[in-house]
């Protein structure tokens, strides 16, 4: 009874985890014919594709419970994978974590951890722990940490946000100015919070230089506990547990309670 129960419990998170990077506050709610999402999907629009991709994982989840032929745009959602924009492989990272008895979608998430993007990396780690597979453990594990912001070029920085200011996907944390009478902006890949600013105001870099740490956001540290909780191991617990720590210390009950769940379960498995 106790295994038994123990399969309902995972099953029931494998449902429940849905990555925390896909655009949540996009809403595409018209309905797609089948023959404009083969349209919206071969087509060069991102708004248009995510719109698709949004409109087959609706299916995909339904079939689960209905009869759907979702499977007809596998290959192309497969193949979107490897898209020249970050968002529409971020969005094709989640969408193939619906379907975790796909080899196809497999596949692809797993060549998704390399992607220069860490965005698209997160999403396809998170996606992956429904498929149960232990491959995603490295990238959960960066998303409980300090991300390092680094410089692309050599120059002097200006830096644009303070110690504790929070951040987003986007958000402007410097101007470079290398030298060359056209500054570079440096923005923000991830959500978090500025932790630490490594440079001084007006100081000249060298390419690759970390000028700050983005400390992981909330939901972030949230999503890679639930992960872990599935895939986690022994040597994951350093990492677990000094969230845990840091939590209790800043009173975030939510993570806490998440990350000492995280450690039963992984301590649980040894």
């Amino acid at each position: 009874m106790k295994h038994k129960n123990l399969i309902i419990l995972m099953t029931a998170l494998l449902a429940a985890l849905v990555p925390f990077l896909f655009w949540r506050a996009t809403w595409f709610g018209r309905r797609l014919s089948d023959r404009e999402i083969d349209q919206y999907l071969a087509g060069d629009k991102p708004l248009h594709i995510q719109h698709a991709l949004s409109q087959v994982s609706e299916r995909i989840i339904a079939g689960k419970m209905l009869p759907a032929d979702s499977a007809r745009w596998y290959p192309r959602i497969a193949a979107l994978s490897r898209h020249s924009s970050p968002e529409i492989r971020s969005t094709d990272a989640w969408v193939m974590g619906q379907d975790n008895t796909s080899e196809e979608f497999h596949g692809a998430l797993r060549r998704l951890l390399d992607d220069p993007d860490p965005l698209v990396r997160r999403n396809a780690a998170l996606s992956l722990v429904r498929f149960g597979d232990p491959s995603a453990r490295p990238e959960l594990l960066r998303m409980l940490r300090p991300y390092s912001i680094r410089t692309p070029l050599p120059g002097k920085v200006n830096l644009r946000l303070a110690e504790q200011d929070a951040v987003n996907p986007g958000t402007l944390l410097a101007r470079l100015d290398p030298g060359s009478g056209e500054n570079i902006e440096i923005r923000s890949p991830l959500p978090g919070v500025v932790d630490k600013r490594l440079v001084g105001e007006g100081q000249n870099v060298d390419q690759g230089t970390t000028i700050m740490l983005l400390a992981p956001s909330s939901e972030q540290l949230w999503e890679a506990l639930r992960a872990l909780v599935l895939v986690g191991r022994a040597e994951d617990l350093p990492d677990v547990e000094r969230i845990r720590a840091s939590a209790d210390a800043g009173s975030n009950d939510r993570i806490k309670q998440q990350a000492d769940l995280t450690v039963r379960a992984i301590r649980g498995r040894l």
